[in-house]
């Protein structure tokens, strides 16, 4: 009997038997790890202060992932600021928009989305632009967003409110999986952080997302599975071409 492929995927275990590993992992007979790679940390209300930032002060929160809707409403908790029904929030995306009604009546808000480009969304936050922003972040942000920002006319703060940090995964035989999924450049910081002397050898590599694939060669890695691609926009569909294709075999 062949010996099952064994892929270690830098992500939590999907909260739902829908996911398509699993049925990736039944139909190509694999055995399928989850393990994220990186932690969220949520920053102190002492360290918030010591950078000075005044929560209060600001007229519009500049929100870019659920972590962020979370932890802004975590300090202010922390702090007893009541967030004033007058905040105007500008969310990357509609999915982040929605997350907000499980901190507000979320009908009788001011809150702008885009359709995940930051470009769009500063258009959106320019024609507010009497307003103070605070951008909520975390301690690492996407190249050129902040360029962007700053090259825009729109009066903001970046204030970070939580820490993406490695996760300390010292125990994980890395050397006994025959793939590797990693999904941004964190995980790649990531695994050199917990593994300094890894040696790739013959496991195979899959990175979603251009920053992810920049980082990964930059560390020196051989990249066997790049996504998204116009054939396969998911990783699960491009892990199960690549297994089938004749590359997985040498």
């Amino acid at each position: 009997m062949a010996k099952k492929m064994k892929i270690l995927i830098a992500q939590p275990v999907p909260t739902t038997q829908n996911s398509p590993f699993h049925d990736l992992a039944k139909k190509r007979n694999l055995q399928i790890v989850f393990q994220p790679f990186l932690t969220i940390e949520g920053e102190t209300v002492k360290n918030i202060r010591l950078k000075k930032i005044n929560v209060q002060k600001y007229t519009a929160l500049i929100l870019t992932s659920r972590n962020a809707v979370n932890h802004y409403f975590r300090i202010c908790d922390e702090m007893r600021i009541t967030v004033p029904n007058s905040m105007k929030y500008f969310c990357i995306s509609e999915a982040v928009s929605y997350y907000l009604q499980k901190y507000i009546a979320y009908r009788k808000r001011k809150i702008y989305s885009a359709n995940n480009n930051f470009s769009e969304l500063i258009e959106i936050m320019a024609k507010h632009e009497e307003e103070r922003f605070l951008f909520v972040s975390s301690n690492f942000i996407k190249n050129g967003i902040l360029e962007q920002l700053d090259n825009s006319d729109i009066n903001y703060t970046r204030g970070v409110f939580f820490n993406t940090v490695a996760t300390n995964i010292k125990k994980i035989k890395i050397q006994n999986f025959d793939m590797l999924v990693f999904y941004s450049p964190r995980d790649i910081a990531s695994l050199y952080e917990n593994f300094p002397k890894f040696q790739q050898e013959n496991i195979k590599i899959a990175v979603f997302g251009e920053g992810t694939y920049n980082a990964a060669v930059e560390a020196g890695l051989d990249i066997n599975i790049k996504a998204p691609n116009e054939q396969h926009p998911s990783m699960s569909m491009a892990i199960d071409a690549y297994i089938k294709s004749p590359k997985a075999r040498k």
